[in-house]
């Protein structure tokens, strides 16, 4: 499968990635976690572990079934983080990396309005380009198989209307965001969470349809 980090690169990655979103306040304390698909499986953070404070060695490694083969217990969210490599491998964008975590703007937003169908209106032209659309996943309790069935199914329903995702928000919990590495997967999160700091510091008046059908045609949008 092309495009997948070798097993010591993806380790080394995970832990660089876990330390700078712990020192810059995406995460706190255990919450949140980062995975990364592999030829013959996966890696994953562990369960309670602290993304800023990781051990390469101790990560869970999984094979291909999910069935886990080495290091500490795999963090509970292992079920979705593997439907959304499953359902988003035949798209347009495909996860190599996701990241999950429970960044304090975007869970505000989520608080705020959870009937939402949609997180974020396209405020800022990156977020449009950067990330997307960013389905609102309905509460279910940490680890749920029900949220993983319905990320998988958002995936599958952008998918099929030309509209590619690279993140979906769980109500009350935070975002998964995904991209084809652990760098480029931090770097949409980081967009998405200035975002809805911005959402909820200015409520501007979103980019109108010719704007975002500009950034369509210039930079290959597919919002």
């Amino acid at each position: 499968m092309s495009g997948l980090l070798d097993e010591a690169t993806a380790r080394a990655e995970i832990v660089r990635v876990g330390a700078s979103l712990f020192a810059r306040g995406y995460v706190h304390a255990t919450a949140g976690n980062v995975s990364v698909r592999l030829a013959d499986g996966y890696l994953i953070t562990p369960t309670d572990a602290c993304l800023g404070t990781l051990d390469p060695a101790r990560l869970a490694r999984l094979d291909a079934q999910g069935q886990q083969t080495g290091g500490d217990r795999a963090s509970k969210t292992i079920v979705l983080h593997r439907r959304i490599y499953e359902a988003s491998a035949a798209t347009a964008q495909p996860a190599r990396c996701i990241i999950h975590t429970h960044s304090t703007h975007l869970v505000a937003c989520s608080l705020r309005d959870e009937e939402a169908a949609e997180l974020l209106p396209p405020i800022t032209p990156y977020f449009v380009m950067k990330v997307g659309r960013v389905p609102h996943i309905a509460y279910r309790r940490p680890g749920a198989p029900e949220a993983a069935e319905a990320v998988a199914d958002a995936i599958a329903r952008y998918q099929q209307e030309g509209r590619p995702i690279r993140a979906v928000m769980l109500a009350r919990l935070g975002p998964n965001v995904w991209h084809d590495s652990p760098a480029a997967a931090m770097a949409t999160l980081e967009e998405l969470e200035e975002t809805a700091r911005l959402w909820l510091l200015t409520q501007p008046r979103p980019l109108n349809a010719e704007q975002i059908d500009e950034l369509r045609r210039q930079f290959g949008a597919s919002w």
